[in-house]
C-alpha cells in the first residue's frame, strides 16, 4: 500500500470525526464511550490527537501502552474541541510525511485504532455510518489474516463478507461465516463479546476467541449493542 493510500485513509478518518465532534454540546462530549475503559467521547477525541502530537513530539516511550494513551486524555482535559482539532490539523502534515518510513506492524495499530476510534465515538452519540469506509476495509485486511491461524485445528474458514468471499486458513474449510468486514473489525479490537460472535450467521464450528486479536483478548464480557 502506498503512503498516498495511507495518508487518504487516515484523512478520511480525521475528516469524520472532526465533522462528528465539531458541534457536539458539553452534554454529549460528557456521554461515555461504551466500548472504552470509560472515556467521554471528550476523551477519545483526546487521544487521537494526542497520537498525533506524541508521533511528532518524539513521545514514545510507553506507545501504546494504558499509561500512555491516559496520559494523552489527561493532557488535554478541559480543552475545547476546537482546539483540539486545530492542534490535530498542526500535527497530520508530519505524520502523512513519516507513515510510510513506520513499519507494517505499526501502520496496522495506528491506522486501525484511529478507525476503532471513529466507531467508538459514533456509538457514543448514536450517529452510525462509514462502516464501509477505506479505513475498515484496510483494518479488516490487516486483522482477517491472523483469524485463520488462531483457529488452529479447527480448519480453515470461509468468510462471507460485504465485499466477496475470502477463504482464511489452510485447506478445505470446515465452517462459512456470513458478516461484514465492520464486525471482523470490532471483534479484533475488543468490541464485540464472545456471545456475540458466536451469534453471527455461522454454518459449521464456531471459534470466537480466534476473532480477537491477543491485545484485546479476552473482549468485553458484555454485548455492546452497537
Amino acid at each position: 500500500m502506498t503512503t498516498e493510500d495511507l495518508t487518504t485513509i487516515y484523512r478520511g478518518i480525521r475528516g469524520r470525526v472532526s465533522d462528528l465532534v465539531r458541534d457536539l454540546d458539553e452534554a454529549t462530549l460528557a456521554r461515555i464511550a461504551p466500548a472504552t475503559p470509560l472515556w467521554t467521547v471528550h476523551d477519545v477525541l483526546a487521544h487521537l490527537v494526542g497520537d498525533v502530537t506524541d508521533i511528532v513530539d518524539g513521545n514514545l516511550d510507553g506507545v501504546a501502552t494504558d499509561a500512555w494513551t491516559q496520559a494523552q486524555v489527561e493532557r488535554r482535559r478541559g480543552v475545547p474541541v476546537a482546539e483540539l482539532l486545530a492542534e490535530w490539523e498542526r500535527g497530520v502534515p508530519h505524520v502523512e510525511s513519516v507513515i510510510d518510513a513506520i513499519p507494517p506492524m505499526m501502520q496496522t495499530m495506528f491506522l486501525t485504532d484511529a478507525v476503532t476510534h471513529e466507531h467508538d465515538i459514533r456509538h457514543a452519540i448514536d450517529r452510525p455510518g462509514a462502516r464501509d469506509s477505506d479505513a475498515i476495509a484496510f483494518a479488516y485486511g490487516r486483522v482477517s489474516t491472523l483469524i485463520g491461524p488462531a483457529r488452529s485445528e479447527a480448519g480453515a474458514l470461509r468468510l462471507v463478507h460485504d465485499a466477496g468471499t475470502d477463504l482464511l486458513g489452510e485447506g478445505e474449510p470446515t465452517a462459512t461465516l456470513c458478516t461484514s468486514r465492520f464486525e471482523i473489525v470490532r471483534a479484533a479490537v475488543g468490541r464485540r463479546a464472545f456471545a456475540e460472535i458466536t451469534a453471527w450467521d455461522w454454518d459449521g464450528p464456531a471459534t470466537p476467541e480466534a476473532f480477537v486479536i491477543p491485545r484485546f483478548n479476552p473482549p468485553r464480557a458484555t454485548p455492546l449493542g452497537e
